[in-house]
């Protein structure tokens, strides 16, 4: 039915030839009896309808002329509603102004068929026939103007309220793009002042090194040393960088990388604040890059943490790593009644997705059919040889859910 609806939207030409066909049916029978009089007024009055919506004014322009040719004839014919579907349309298009002026047109008409049509032969006579003429002329020329002008408050109603959505969409959209692009021009801030002096350093010792190659050999060990301890210490800064880049504090700077190994801590902090969690591991556990394993608990740490703020005291969450020959997938669900929000402060859930296609991975977050929400993180990563120990321990260890373990090559 809507396919049907939206094709007349676009066609309003066809509809309102229809309209005017049958408008021009009904005056069959005043036509036939006076052919020559009576067809180029009907006409005059019904095709215009037909253009309607494109030219309203014109339109009724025309009809009102041929309704004051018609006061010469001996009283109205069918083809008359024309004229109310003319005021509809110019109260439903136009403004209120060109509406008002239409309409005390139509009155002013109306008044003057009274006085054609409805000849009198006494007072009584004249109040008759001019409360016959209000009813008749005046009262439909009214309900006619008052159904267009509510037609045109309702769809400059719901324009406005579809440009208030499209304009939410484009700030929430730009919202995230600003979001992203902070982001990594912090990532790219944080990287240059962490590394940029570890690296340096590491240039100048390796061009030191290669002068004193032959001559000083003692001195190239050294150099060659301080390039091994440099570049330890620019690891060690990079990994510090991928753990508290989106922290604020001096202090979480020497905070140990964040991995799959601390997710028992992790669960126990979420219970500890009152959020019942339950935890499900499928496949053989096996060593990851440490930035990927970062990136996968902090999307469980996000969605934890969202899971807190927006689905009730009464919510429970479910945590679900499946490690597959293609990669970790990570799926934590909940069954609370909100889900996060989009908008305003916080982007939780677009740096979540930064974090996961750094790595080549996909995120998916929304709402379930049965209320509650879910995020779906997959992490590609080549199988290499099983670390299962540092995870298993963030399952078997402490007050943690039953675990669900199916084999699978490692």
């Amino acid at each position: 039915m809507s396919a049907i609806y939206a094709w007349l939207r676009r066609h309003p030409v066809l509809v309102d030839s229809v309209l005017a066909a049958m408008l021009g049916l009904l005056s069959i029978p005043q036509v036939t009896q006076r052919p020559l009089a009576e067809l180029p007024v009907v006409l005059l009055m019904v095709v215009p309808v037909a253009f309607r919506r494109r030219a309203p004014i014109a339109a009724f322009a025309i009809c009102a002329v041929s309704g004051l040719v018609q006061l010469a004839g001996p009283g109205p014919i069918a083809a008359d509603v024309a004229i109310l579907v003319m005021i509809y349309t110019v109260a439903a298009y136009r403004t209120r102004r060109d509406s008002l002026i239409v309409l005390a047109i139509c009155l002013a008409g109306s008044a003057l068929a009274v006085v054609m049509w409805m000849p009198y032969n006494s007072v009584q006579g004249l109040l008759a026939r001019i409360t016959q003429a209000a009813v008749l002329f005046g009262g439909t020329s009214l309900i006619a103007w008052v159904l267009g002008d509510s037609m045109r408050y309702r769809r400059g109603y719901y324009a406005a309220l579809e440009d208030r959505a499209a304009r939410l969409e484009r700030e929430r959209h730009a919202q995230a793009k600003i979001a992203a692009a902070a982001e990594r021009a912090r990532i790219a801030r944080e990287l240059h002042d962490v590394i940029a002096h570890h690296v340096s350093v590491m240039v100048v010792q390796a061009d030191g090194a290669g002068y004193a190659l032959r001559t000083d050999p003692d001195t190239t060990e050294t150099a060659l040393k301080a390039i091994a301890s440099t570049g330890r210490q620019a690891l060690t800064e990079m990994r510090r960088l991928l753990g508290v880049l989106r922290t604020a504090g001096d202090q979480a700077e020497l905070a140990p990388v964040p991995g799959l190994g601390e997710l028992r801590e992790l669960l126990d902090q979420a219970r500890a604040a009152g959020l019942a969690v339950t935890y499900t591991l499928s496949g053989t556990p096996r060593e990851l890059p440490e930035g990927a394993e970062l990136a996968a608990y902090r999307v469980v740490q996000e969605s934890l943490t969202n899971t807190r703020k927006h689905a009730g005291l009464a919510a429970a969450a479910a945590v679900t790593l499946r490690y597959e020959p293609a990669g970790l997938t990570v799926e934590v669900t909940d069954d609370g009644m909100a889900t996060p929000s989009t908008e305003g402060a916080g982007h939780g859930l677009a740096g979540m997705r930064e974090r996961i296609e750094m790595y080549g991975g996909t995120v998916q977050a929304g709402p379930l059919p049965g209320g509650g929400f879910r995020v779906l993180a997959h992490l590609p990563c080549q199988q290499v040889v099983s670390r299962g120990k540092v995870v298993l321990d963030a399952v078997h260890n402490g007050t943690v859910a039953p675990v669900a373990m199916s084999g699978g090559p490692g």
